[in-house]
């Protein structure tokens, strides 16, 4: 039977007239106005909820601190309703927080971020068909022989859907929500606002530099013709690798806010997780080699490891990497910083992996002057984890409370306080992110052999000129 969304040139249906999933279905504001009454709407709801839980701790003689009284259950559901709602950089901002932040969280805000993660509201058709007119025309269903309005994915910034060209070919079209580009400095500097009065945005450390550096990447994800071009660079570096699916960009269907591309069958990363051990291995591995080649060989790194960006082929073992948007160059001076580390590393001089990470930026000087033995400790335990020559089980998670321990000890003297560079964040959430997945996966990899072969391959990243 001929799907309803089948385009025909003589009698072309029209979304409106299809039936819907409301249940999932929301609009994004698009206008600045709406956007701000949404925030408006967030924050009186929680200034509300925070009155009456301060009015009941009183009444029944507890002690009251701020974030107790922001992260009751009603104000927990109030930020994640508000912000799935806005969606662009709002619900970007959280998934990245998320991430970047891992076991360091609260538990109430892991939980707001988590859902945030995981949200798949999407836009009401009508909504879609104003965008895709605004991009394609008004008789851009007569490109297509079919279109589903209904959005096989949907995240923070757009929502994925599935199409047939005239020609045959089978499409994935993402679609920018109306309004996130123009929205991404005033909706990162509302989040921020909501985790500075929650205490997550310690007034001590340079957050002006993080918004800027967030506010920059939003931009760049925003502009679907640079991610298209950043997939199709790619897409031709791997055209040679075993093991990776790039979708192959269509040009001419591509604009500003929309991307067109093949569409390329996959199941979640995550199913890799219930593969026989060698598959789950040997697929993992490539992962870790890839971002080992990007961070010395390519100059240029996929920054976001958002699980939802990486699809699982069954059949062939491959990966399918989506979302090229958070694609950034590496700065060779991070690069070979990392080099440095991971060399000395390898030979277990702890006295040399100080000194890299601190001439890397990655480490303030002052941390190491005022807290040798528990950076020599945390050092120690990195050095001990990659210096063997056998599979690293990224499932046992055992060290994790031992770095954090000594990290929150340092934490609490607020002279080595310091931002790291931003470019050195962006590598750190990607390397940090790839080993989450490796967590979730319990995947066992040998990362002393692929660390020595990438860097046995390659050579230092030649540093721009002054």
């Amino acid at each position: 039977m001929e799907s309803p969304y089948v385009a025909d040139n003589d009698q072309t249906p029209d979304f409106t007239d299809l039936p819907e999933d409301r249940a999932r279905q929301r609009a994004v504001p698009a206008g600045r106005i709406a956007r701000i009454g949404t925030f408006g709407r967030l924050v009186g709801g929680v200034a509300s909820g925070m009155v009456a839980e301060g009015a009941r701790r009183l009444a029944s003689g507890e002690g009251i601190s701020a974030r107790d009284l922001i992260l009751t259950p009603g104000n927990v559901q109030r930020m994640t309703d508000r912000l799935s709602h806005l969606r662009g950089a709002a619900m970007k901002m959280g998934q990245m927080i998320s991430l970047d932040a891992g076991d360091f969280l609260p538990e109430e805000l892991s939980r707001i971020l988590a859902t945030l993660r995981d949200q798949a509201n999407f836009m009401p058709t009508r909504q879609l068909d104003q965008v895709l007119r605004a991009e394609w025309g008004p008789d851009w269903r007569k490109a297509f022989r079919w279109f589903n309005p209904r959005p096989i994915a949907a995240a923070s910034i757009g929502q994925v859907h599935k199409a047939l060209t005239r020609d045959g070919e089978e499409l994935a079209i993402k679609v920018q929500y109306p309004g996130v580009a123009k929205s991404i400095d005033s909706d990162v500097d509302n989040v921020m606002t909501l985790l500075r009065v929650a205490g997550f945005a310690p007034p001590e450390l340079e957050m002006d530099k993080l918004m800027a550096a967030a506010k920059q990447q939003l931009h760049e994800e925003a502009d679907y013709q640079r991610e298209g071009a950043q997939m199709a660079m790619y897409r031709e570096r791997l055209a040679d690798t075993p093991g990776f699916v790039v979708p192959r960009l269509h040009e001419g269907l591509t604009r500003g806010s929309i991307l067109a591309m093949s569409f390329e069958e996959g199941v979640s990363i995550e199913e890799l997780a219930n593969e026989p051990p060698e598959r789950r291995d040997a697929v993992f591995a490539n992962l870790i080699r890839l971002v080992a080649r990007e961070l010395f060989e390519f100059g240029v790194m996929q920054t976001d490891p958002n699980f939802a960006n990486f699809r699982y082929r069954r059949e062939t073992g491959e990966i399918v990497l989506l979302d090229f948007g958070a694609c950034r160059p590496v700065d060779p001076a991070v690069s070979n910083g990392y080099r440095k580390m991971l060399e000395a590393g390898l030979r277990g001089n702890a006295e040399e992996v100080l000194k890299a990470t601190i001439e890397a930026g990655f480490m303030m000087p002052i941390v190491a002057e005022k807290h040798p033995e528990r950076v020599n400790r945390m050092i120690d335990i990195v050095i001990n984890e990659m210096r063997e020559d056998a599979p690293f089980d990224f499932g046992d998670r055992a060290f994790i409370p031992l770095l954090r321990e000594e990290g929150y000890a340092i934490a609490q003297d607020k002279d080595t306080w310091a931002f790291p560079p931003i470019e050195t964040l962006f590598v750190q959430r990607k390397v940090s992110g790839t080993a989450l997945l490796g967590a979730r996966l319990k995947a066992k990899v040998n990362i002393r052999r692929i660390t020595e072969e990438v860097l046995a391959s390659t050579a230092p990243l030649p540093l721009a000129a002054a």
